[in-house]
């Protein structure tokens, strides 16, 4: 990363959401730094980002690019842990290690760690993710802050770690068949996870009658 793109990066919230079109803040930082991205796709910035960009860049105001999304207020994730079958595709999906759990076992979010990035919606099987409104009345970086920024991404760069040296021991591991791919064990853990949701939901009695 060039001197542009990382002074671009510190000047991005860090909630690594994707909605920019890249894969992390890093990567639309680069983009941004060499004429590739425009500064106007940032939502989680809002207003305020876009001119922080401005500034760096040299570049016009512009209002933000309504393909990327609209700025608002910063959400927080919350997991139903009633509908919860412990699938663990949440974690996976999280960029800054903010849900809590095991395999199996329900999980939950860990407040203060979540950026609201919206990562594991999609990824949920049984659809008990939902977004609470953490900053009523106020959006972009009105409802966020350099620390928070800077601690959300020094979370996503251990995560980052972690993920790397799980796909290195992954690799180093001799294995004996041919290894099953990725999202076929991923569909297998979900389906095995949901057959145990409906078979304790049969054996539950039925409720009384009032």
């Amino acid at each position: 990363m060039n001197g542009l793109a990382a002074r671009i990066n510190d000047a991005l919230p860090q909630t690594q959401c994707t909605r920019c079109g890249y894969s992390d803040c890093a990567g639309y930082a680069q983009a941004v730094a060499d004429g590739e991205a425009g500064i106007n796709q940032c939502p989680p910035g809002g207003a305020e980002g876009i001119d922080r960009l401005a500034q760096l860049t040299g570049r016009p105001l512009l209002p933000l690019d309504p393909q990327f999304g609209i700025e608002g207020s910063r959400a927080m994730a919350v997991i139903d842990e009633a509908w919860c079958i412990g699938c663990t595709l949440c974690l996976d999906a999280c960029p800054t290690d903010a849900i809590l759990g095991i395999n199996k076992r329900m999980h939950t979010v860990i407040e203060a760690h979540c950026t609201g990035c919206e990562l594991c919606i999609p990824v949920c099987p049984v659809d008990c993710i939902s977004l609470e409104v953490e900053t009523p009345g106020r959006s972009g970086w009105q409802a966020w802050s350099e620390t928070q920024a800077e601690a959300a991404l020094q979370r996503y760069k251990l995560h980052s770690q972690h993920r790397d040296a799980g796909r290195r021991e992954a690799e180093e591991t001799p294995t004996i068949a041919e290894p099953q791919a990725a999202d076929t064990r991923k569909r297998s853990i979900v389906e095995a996870a949901l057959a145990r949701a409906r078979a304790a939901s049969q054996q539950r009695p039925p409720a009384a009658k009032p």
